[in-house]
């Protein structure tokens, strides 16, 4: 990472009373994953729109590869690849043909069927887009968004609706876009998929930068305890006591018939089994759980249902 592929300052943008983006500032160094997450109407999307010349911010400063995305858009969109929340292409357009077709915009594209090759759509070639499946759809987004060769590319809700392998497939390509040389931002409502694709990750709630870092050193800030849960066969009241006095255990939960111990699990887990077995209690399902993405999240941006 040597310089900075993105620099924002001071981004503003407001329909009508609401400010969905309300003056961020932030770099993306070249080379990196960035990562942004945030509730329903956080400003994701607005500002990645702000990002790709397809939204005019209100005010602030916008610079992609050095270029303002709005004066120098034909510029930029040399350099630049997009996928967008929706892949919407004719129901009849081939794959072949869609390739094609947006490699003719660009004046020094990568090869079609290379392209096709290296995204495992080559034998879809001469399918039509209403006949893949979800998984083949983003695939074809990604193999749109990169057949221009771009510098930076942009990948918004990439796996939304994606079943689990083809998610993880998803995550695999994009590793290998970044393995290529290039920038990647991306947006994602999953936390586990920012945690393990991001170098770093830009937490926005209410058109603001709420957290900004890489994943690891946000979970370690947070300072989050880390969890054993598991079943105690509706016995949890005879062991309570025992669980708290034990030395690293900052609390206890009962719920039903499932326990769960907040503390460090590399302290307290061999005294847990033995207080268990002193008290006879039979248990099953034990876990631990570490800090995550996820609990940050929370803890950054509230429990309540966004709309």
């Amino acid at each position: 990472m040597t310089g900075s592929v993105i620099t924002v300052e001071s981004l503003q943008k407001s329909y009508g009373s609401v400010r969905a983006v309300d003056a961020i500032t932030f770099e993306v160094a070249e080379g990196e994953i960035f990562g942004v997450v945030g509730p329903n109407g956080a400003g994701k999307t607005t500002t990645i729109e702000c990002l790709e010349g397809l939204r005019t911010p209100d005010a602030g400063t916008v610079l992609v590869l050095g270029l303002d995305p709005r004066r120098d858009g034909g510029a930029l969109r040399e350099l630049i690849g997009a996928q967008l929340q929706q892949c919407a292409l004719p129901a009849r357009l081939r794959v072949g043909e869609a390739v094609r077709l947006f490699a003719s915009f660009y004046k020094r594209p990568l090869d079609p069927g290379a392209v096709l090759e290296g995204l495992g759509l080559a034998d879809r070639r001469k399918v039509a887009f209403a006949d893949l499946s979800g998984g083949q759809k983003q695939r074809l987004s990604i193999a749109l968004a990169l057949v221009g060769d771009p510098q930076l590319v942009f990948f918004d809700e990439l796996t939304s609706g994606l079943d689990p392998q083809a998610r993880h497939a998803t995550w695999d390509l994009v590793r290998d876009v970044r393995a290529k040389g290039k920038t990647v931002f991306l947006t994602t409502h999953y936390m586990e998929e920012a945690e393990r694709l991001c170098d770093r990750v830009m937490i926005v709630d209410a058109g603001r930068i709420v957290a900004l870092d890489a994943p690891a050193a946000l979970v370690r800030a947070l300072g989050a305890e880390q969890r054993i849960a598991f079943d105690a066969d509706g016995r949890a009241v005879d062991v309570l006591g025992a669980l708290r006095a034990i030395p690293g255990v900052e609390r206890v939960e009962p719920s039903g018939g499932r326990v769960v111990v907040y503390g460090q699990s590399d302290r307290v887990l061999a005294p847990i089994l033995d207080a268990l077995q002193e008290a006879h209690v039979s248990f099953h399902d034990l876990r631990t759980e570490q800090p995550s993405l996820e609990d940050v999240f929370l803890a950054m941006t509230g429990r309540e249902m966004r709309d």
